[in-house]
């Protein structure tokens, strides 16, 4: 009976090098076969498989997160989806690669939901990528240095304590790219947003990453923004101005949809399924969570907690 196939996972911002990296493992001239044409209209999970010193590889390439034409999450649903059906069908992945330019003066938001989808106990099949060092000048080259020991040291240091692995890749080449991948062929296993879709039974939105998602900056600043619309829609009743409560009703409408619009779902959710979720308490693994940079363009808000015993509401 031939080995089963190898499943790789790349993820990543776009235009972090994910389909560059895959192509180096490929060949380049591979044609993609869709795994889930969700909509023939946008990007979507795609599959390569290549044969390697007799073993077969199957390299997924997701849909990069920080996407100008696309939410983050409308590209989360996608790879759910993608990753639910998986493991229905009994397939897990053997590892996760996830691509960060090293020319990034900070990391994304999205990180944290990279976190919220692989968990605590399947780090030791992550490899932290750091890509693009070949377009790096020399006096660069220093602070690219300071950008990885601040990553390794803080951001990425919870997921490496649990077993992840910081990998360079220095050279574009196809060498480079099997030397990084090359250790990542044990038995398959399922990542927590699996678990938590099929195992647990959850919905989207009450899933460890979801709330990552909320957690962003993004959604909390809209939120925020929310709520500072309803305290100028009091005072404008308060003076009587009509046009202005209407402007306000206006605008808070157009946040309201915005949040909807957000796998903040939740806020959706019936009231007896929140009443559900509010008292039933999942193990989820032992917190995770990113600090700032030294460089203060990183988003001081960029974090997610995994859990310990956590109440999901």
């Amino acid at each position: 009976m031939p080995p089963q196939p190898i499943i790789i996972a790349v993820m990543g911002l776009t235009g972090s090098g994910k389909t560059n990296f895959i192509n180096k493992l490929t060949g380049a001239r591979q044609d993609p076969k869709a795994a889930n044409p969700f909509r023939s209209h946008t990007q979507t999970v795609m599959e390569f498989t290549v044969n390697f010193e007799d073993q077969q590889y199957v390299f997924v390439d997701t849909p990069g997160f920080d996407n100008t034409h696309r939410s983050d999450e409308d590209i989360l649903r996608t790879i759910a989806e993608w990753l639910e059906n998986q493991y229905r069908a009994g397939v897990k992945l053997s590892g996760i690669i996830y691509t960060h330019r090293i020319s990034d003066s900070r990391m994304s938001g999205s990180f944290g939901i990279f976190i919220g989808m692989c968990g605590r106990r399947v780090a030791g099949s992550v490899r932290l990528v750091t890509t693009m060092w070949d377009g790096m000048h020399r006096h660069g080259m220093g602070i690219a240095e300071r950008r990885v020991s601040q990553l390794e040291a803080k951001l990425w240091r919870p997921l490496i304590e649990a077993g992840a692995r910081h990998k360079r890749f220095e050279v574009n080449s196809s060498e480079c790219a099997w030397e990084i991948i090359k250790d990542l062929r044990g038995e398959g296993e399922a990542i927590l947003l699996q678990e938590e879709l099929v195992d647990e039974d959850m919905r989207l939105y009450e899933t460890t990453a979801c709330r990552a998602l909320w957690n962003s900056t993004h959604f909390r600043k809209l939120w925020e923004r929310k709520e500072t619309i309803k305290q100028l829609q009091e005072e404008a009743k308060a003076r009587k101005d009509p046009e202005w409560v209407k402007q306000l009703e206006a605008e808070q409408q157009r946040l309201e949809a915005e949040l909807q619009r957000t796998p903040g779902e939740k806020l959706k959710a019936p009231l007896s399924r929140r009443i559900a979720l509010l008292f039933a308490k999942h193990t989820l693994p032992d917190s995770l969570v990113s600090e700032q940079f030294e460089d203060k363009s990183v988003a001081e808000t960029d974090y997610v907690i995994l859990g310990r015993k956590a109440l999901v509401y």
